[in-house]
């Protein structure tokens, strides 16, 4: 098995610069897929910050948090992941609360995986390049 085949690769949220004011990522489409990975990290933290995943059943409605999804970041740089897997809405997104003290949000993707989608094919998108080598022999890069 392979993994970039078996997931979908998006990025959710660009570097967000320092402030004080909530930020939501980008909602994945869950249609077709069992579970999302989402993956980034807090540049500058501060203990009363939350990251937490939000649903919906349609892209633009109001989002709910999901029950027990709150994670606090506690230290500057830190990486963080949430897994979400068999939302009972199509839609998930992460939301910040950046309360209190500024707080800078790196960048952050999502990995969906498993369901009636995979295969991925995420060599079609052109805001990020990759491949995939199998058994790869040593040699010039």
């Amino acid at each position: 098995m392979n993994l970039s085949t078996r997931c979908k690769i998006t990025k959710v949220l660009n570097y967000t610069s320092t402030g004080t004011s909530a930020v939501n990522t980008t909602a994945v489409d869950m249609a077709g897929w069992d579970g999302v990975l989402f993956l980034g990290c807090i540049h500058l933290f501060n203990a009363t910050n939350t990251v937490n995943a939000a649903s919906e059943t349609t892209s633009g409605g109001t989002y709910a948090d999901l029950l027990g999804t709150s994670i606090n970041p506690t230290a500057n740089n830190q990486a963080f992941w949430l897994e979400i897997y068999k939302p009972l809405e199509q839609f998930v997104r992460l939301e910040f609360v950046r309360s209190g003290a500024t707080t800078t949000l790196g960048e952050v993707w999502a990995l969906q995986y498993e369901g009636a989608l995979s295969p991925a094919d995420n060599l079609t998108d052109d805001t990020y390049i990759g491949e995939l080598h199998i058994s790869p022999i040593e040699g010039t890069a």
